[in-house]
């Protein structure tokens, strides 16, 4: 899978590409992840992306020279089966958005910034719009890079181990029920005994009986 990311901020991504999960599976070749800098495109002698709104509107707009020659490039390319735009208008990104976005081959994800993007990018471009909440962020950056952590573990070889992700919390829309290691007793605080059984067909019972009553407690919206 190949990930392009456009920002004005490429370096806000080192951290995210160099550490943990996703470095490992950039290592193993598993995802390539492309930051590209919208700055480098514009035309403007002093690498300017952005203007004041028309109409008078307060904050700048990213114009759409810049954005558009460099969508324009990587479409040239390769074929793109999602160009993403991380905005507070999008859907709330949830498992199952990151499960499909997992089993495409190439996505571009745009980081907006300032007052937002020029609306006819949105128009000619964008083929999804992501939010990850209800709340605003200084730019898309960090939107981009929550994006693509839910969805580089999903894709096989990325983990050691892809059962843990596909149990992971939301993945049947439900909380994951609690998990203990050793110590068994610590403390005279004790793992339930069925953990320890060896019995995995009741175990398997008693967490999903846990994630019931743990997301019927704390997120009843998900049994809906």
């Amino acid at each position: 899978m190949r990930i392009d990311i456009l920002t004005i901020f490429p370096d806000l991504f080192l951290g995210v590409t160099q550490n943990s999960i996703i470095k490992r599976a950039i290592d193993s070749k598993t995802v390539e992840i492309v930051v590209h800098n919208i700055r480098d495109y514009s035309k403007d002698k002093h690498n300017k992306v952005d203007d004041y709104a028309f109409g008078g509107e307060a904050g700048m707009v990213m114009t759409i020279q810049p954005i558009a020659d460099l969508i324009n490039k990587l479409k040239s390319e390769r074929e793109y089966e999602e160009i993403i735009y991380t905005s507070p208008d999008g859907e709330t990104l949830n498992q199952q958005t990151s499960n499909s976005l997992s089993l495409l081959n190439n996505i571009m994800i745009l980081c907006g910034h300032y007052k937002g993007i020029d609306q006819r990018i949105r128009d000619l471009f964008i083929t999804k719009e992501i939010s990850i909440g209800d709340y605003v962020l200084t730019g898309g950056e960090l939107a981009a890079a929550v994006i693509t952590d839910s969805v580089v573990r999903l894709i096989p070889g990325a983990i050691s181990d892809i059962e843990s992700a596909l149990s992971d919390t939301f993945q049947d829309n439900l909380l994951a029920p609690p998990v203990y290691t050793r110590p068994a007793n610590y403390q005279g605080h004790k793992v339930p005994d069925i953990l320890l059984s060896g019995n995995f067909k009741e175990i398997e019972k008693w967490r999903l009986e846990q994630a019931l009553e743990k997301t019927k407690k704390l997120r009843p919206d998900l049994l809906d």
